[in-house]
């Protein structure tokens, strides 16, 4: 080879992100300030999204008509989960509306003018045990607002693998 210097490897790639359930914020429905106390940085905005060239995320969402799951339902252990898993393909820049919207397609009982659905966030803690953070309420009937219905996934601190638990109430 004329010219040529000894071969250069390639740089290593970075070590991969551990899993860290600190950017989990306290039940606070104001995700972007740190809870009290805490050491950890406000969220940071959400870069844009362009959805054509992103690829998204699964959300396991567990939704279930009268209340939540118990906590006993979900066991990463053994694998097990709630019934009636809705898994949907989606990005951080999501929506509870948009969310609600999706879960309305495939569970009547959402679709009533009176139902209300509250998210809630299940995760493995610090020491493995389950927790569940709520979110926030949205309305099914799109005139009634609510402040939760525009917090995005990224705004929650949703992290992959996180599990979505839906109360779907009717009265």
């Amino acid at each position: 080879m004329e010219g040529s210097g000894p071969a250069v490897p390639p740089p290593p790639p970075p070590p991969p992100r551990p899993f860290n359930d600190s950017n989990h914020p306290s039940n606070s429905l104001q995700p972007s300030a740190p809870p009290p106390g805490s050491r950890r940085a406000p969220v940071p905005k959400a870069p844009e999204i362009d959805r054509e060239k992103t690829c998204p995320l699964l959300l396991r969402v567990f939704p279930k008509v009268g209340g939540v799951h118990e906590l006993g339902e979900y066991d990463l252990r053994e694998g097990r989960v709630p019934a009636g898993e809705l898994q949907i393909y989606t990005w951080r820049d999501a929506s509870l509306r948009e969310l609600t919207e999706l879960v309305k397609e495939v569970q009547p009982a959402a679709r009533r003018r009176e139902a209300r659905l509250q998210f809630a966030l299940v995760y493995p803690d610090r020491q493995g045990r389950l927790t569940r953070r709520p979110l926030g309420t949205v309305h099914a009937a799109p005139g009634k607002r609510s402040e939760a219905e525009r917090h995005t996934l990224h705004s929650l601190q949703f992290q992959t693998g996180d599990f979505m638990d839906v109360a779907i109430l009717t009265s």
